[in-house]
């Protein structure tokens, strides 16, 4: 598997120079975009790679120069790399990714899969949450923090952040930060509510708490 995510104003060699650097290949500044691009291509056949996963497409601007490019370049790698191509973005159907008719092309050669925040209803939904709890709380590397204390707060993890796993990110994270600070080294309840969110998280935290009509599925 790759994984590389689409700079600010992205040129087809900065693109490709994000896969060589993911890649470990040496001397790029002495290399051109094609020279990059084969070995690249080389290396990745040679891996039998088999998902390429391309983040934040929608800084890529199909309406510029510099963003068609670009996006010529994600064609083309598609067509040498025997992987299966996952893009992903924030609301990339109203983003300038789709637009013109090199969006167009995209838009006809994806599938495009929508993803929600995680819910917290079923067992189901309860146990994926609670999993991906643990595995923020095993990474922590702090001195004084138990194993597993976390997860004794994932409810209360899951109505801060409203399921997003971005908002719950930020909240370990700069949680563990300030403990580090601080010189306490451990995560408590008492800390997680003194870290401020995201906007969008903030605003849904203290927005009375709704009846959820259950999801349909979708044929």
């Amino acid at each position: 598997m790759l994984f590389i995510t689409v700079p600010p104003s992205s040129t087809p060699k900065m693109l490709i120079s994000e896969f060589a650097r993911f890649l470990g290949l040496p001397a790029l500044e002495r290399m051109n975009q094609i020279q990059i691009t084969n070995a690249v291509c080389e290396l990745l056949c040679e891996m039998s790679t088999q998902l390429v996963l391309v983040d934040d497409v929608h800084l890529m601007d199909t309406r510029s120069r510099a963003g068609a490019e670009t996006s010529d370049q994600l064609k083309y790698l598609g067509e040498r790399i025997p992987a299966t191509f996952v893009y992903s973005g924030i609301d990339v159907e109203s983003s300038p990714l789709l637009t013109g008719v090199r969006g167009s092309q995209l838009a006809g050669r994806f599938k495009i899969v929508r993803n929600q925040p995680l819910r917290y209803g079923s067992s189901a939904d309860k146990q994926i949450w609670h999993d991906l709890v643990r595995s923020m709380d095993s990474a922590l590397r702090l001195r004084r923090h138990r194993p597993g204390t976390l997860r004794t707060h994932a409810a209360y993890l899951h109505a801060r952040t409203g399921g997003r796993m971005g908002s719950l990110s930020h909240l370990i994270r700069e949680a563990a930060l300030v403990s580090l600070l601080d010189g306490t080294e451990k995560i408590t309840k008492k800390l997680l509510e003194q870290i401020e969110l995201d906007s969008a998280a903030e605003q849904r935290a203290r927005a009375p708490h709704r009846r959820r009509m259950p999801a349909q599925r979708q044929p």
